[in-house]
């Protein structure tokens, strides 16, 4: 079992403020979403505000990534080029990954939103948002990483959704993928052998979720990864402090 990395305060002043930084950025990013809107048209914004806000673009460091966010629609559920021929329409799912890398420190969100999709796909997503406040409610010191997966998936379950099957989400910090890896299913974890979550610890808590199977294929791009039975995925994730009273969301 791996020590999860444990920043100290100056570290944890970084990782806030670039915290905020990209809060600011995300919410500009949901408003450009929209019917008409390419996924270009949003990495080109993302890319603006990540240069104004003083940062830089995490997953452009990402060896063989080329791009600051990564942009998924409908059965597609994460690392999704943001291409000019990705237009979006009604109906549409689009979730939009994006994460910028502060005063040496990276920090990562994302969120998923509907295009006037109706009563139907709004509840699908307000589930992936409630799973992933029952996995950051249980980012408290002495629990452990198994209680996070635990909660995510059974919080979907709930909904008659499952977790996408190889996906996890990580520890964050100097670099923009440490160790712990948190899965969204408790299959294959034993909590006692699990790690252990100290205060200091900075997560990158994601649900990625769909209603099929779970399975997963990867698009001949080398780097979409979507559904393998072309249903609909969501996805939601927030960078998340442990403190002594409990858990803080940094983005």
């Amino acid at each position: 079992m791996g020590r999860i990395d444990v920043k100290n305060e100056t570290e944890i002043g970084f990782m806030t403020e670039g915290g905020k930084k990209l809060f600011q950025i995300k919410e500009e990013l949901k408003k450009a979403v929209g019917e008409g809107v390419s996924a270009w048209d949003v990495e080109v914004l993302a890319g603006e505000l990540i240069e104004k806000s003083g940062g830089r673009a995490s997953f452009k460091m990402v060896p063989g990534y080329s791009w600051a966010i990564c942009v998924n629609v409908n059965d597609a559920v994460v690392h999704g080029i943001p291409k000019k021929t990705i237009i979006f329409k009604k109906g549409d799912i689009v979730s939009v990954d994006v994460g910028i890398f502060f005063e040496g420190y990276h920090t990562d969100s994302s969120f998923s939103i509907d295009i006037n999709g109706g009563r139907k796909l709004k509840k699908f997503l307000w589930a992936g948002a409630q799973a992933l406040a029952s996995a950051i409610s249980k980012a408290h010191p002495g629990n452990r990483i198994f209680d996070i997966s635990n909660a995510i998936e059974k919080s979907l379950k709930r909904n008659n959704l499952r977790p996408v099957n190889g996906l996890v989400g990580h520890g964050i910090g100097k670099k923009l993928h440490e160790h712990p890896h948190i899965p969204g299913t408790i299959l294959g974890l034993n909590r006692k052998h699990s790690e252990i979550l100290e205060p200091g610890n900075t997560l990158a808590l994601e649900v990625m979720y769909t209603e099929g199977s779970g399975d997963i294929v990867q698009d001949p791009d080398g780097w979409t990864l979507r559904s393998s039975d072309g249903k609909i995925t969501g996805l939601f994730e927030e960078t998340v402090l442990v403190t002594e009273g409990g858990p803080a969301v940094l983005t």
